[in-house]
């Protein structure tokens, strides 16, 4: 695998935000996750190289965030086929894909420019799909809407590695954003079910410690709940619940003052939606 930093994407840091990993079969390379700039995709392609001389013949896409798939097309001009779940689909076509592209030409430049483009699955997957790649199994199952609508996590059973996307984040604060919070805790408990030696996050340090991880990323989504669910059913206002939460066990995260405000105000929004 290879670790993107613990912070925002930026041009400085071209967009080296999240994680990738790939898995060496007996005939040919899966990729899961394309990086955040095509340059981050050609670096990992040449490092791919220095592990093996076997084509990279398939890239899995947890999901269709900007810092996992601008790099997409460097793979498919490698010749890869791309796989993803299929309402990932909804995303592309909207106009939020074409706006967050053009801020993002902009804002990382010149890493994202006007030739990067973006890139669909060859294949879309409806439901819990198993791959048999050079002698290698691979199950992908549909972890949505959880993170995004389309999480997609990879288990390879042979290696007890879970490939997470961002249903993970190790070491730093998940970002919420408009998450289904309630699907993503429940989607982590049926995780830690499974045989797992090794995960590989969307963000953060692969993970020997499977089951205190996934935990931390669902006590925290349940903490966000329970808080300003709270305050939602109370109809306190969202200034005076926030002031008093307890946050003591997520303070000290990386990213925590860049993102924990606006995870407790979204999931805020979504618990007065649930409430009513």
């Amino acid at each position: 695998m290879v670790q993107g930093g613990s912070a925002l994407g930026s041009s400085a840091n071209r967009n080296y935000i999240s994680n990738a990993g790939f898995v060496v079969t007996a005939d040919s390379v899966v990729v899961i996750d394309a990086l955040g700039s095509p340059a981050l995709a050609e670096e990992l392609l040449a490092q791919i190289r220095r592990v093996t001389p076997l084509p990279v013949r398939h890239v899995i896409v947890t999901h269709y965030h900007a810092d996992h798939i601008y790099g997409l097309q460097a793979f498919k001009a490698a010749g890869a086929t791309v796989i993803a779940q299929r309402a990932a689909g909804s995303y592309l076509n909207s106009d939020t894909a074409v706006q967050r592209l053009k801020a993002s030409r902009e804002e990382l430049f010149p890493w994202i420019d006007e030739t990067t483009r973006l890139v669909p699955a060859d294949r879309w997957i409806d439901g819990p799909t198993t791959l048999t790649i050079g002698g290698m199994e691979f199950r992908l199952q549909p972890v949505g809407p959880s993170h995004t609508p389309e999480d997609l996590v990879v288990y390879v059973p042979k290696l007890r590695m879970l490939f997470a996307g961002d249903l993970v984040f190790r070491g730093r604060v998940p970002f919420v954003g408009q998450a289904d919070s309630g699907h993503w805790i429940t989607a982590l408990d049926e995780l830690l079910a499974f045989p797992i030696d090794l995960v590989v996050p969307g963000h953060g340090p692969a993970s020997s410690t499977a089951r205190a991880d996934l935990e931390m990323t669902r006590d925290y989504l349940v903490h966000l709940r329970r808080t300003m669910g709270e305050a939602a059913r109370n109809m306190e206002p969202f200034e005076e619940a926030y002031a008093k939460a307890d946050w003591s066990r997520f303070d000290k995260l990386p990213l925590f003052r860049a993102a924990n405000r606006i995870n407790a105000y979204n999931t805020y929004l979504l618990m007065e939606h649930e409430a009513k």
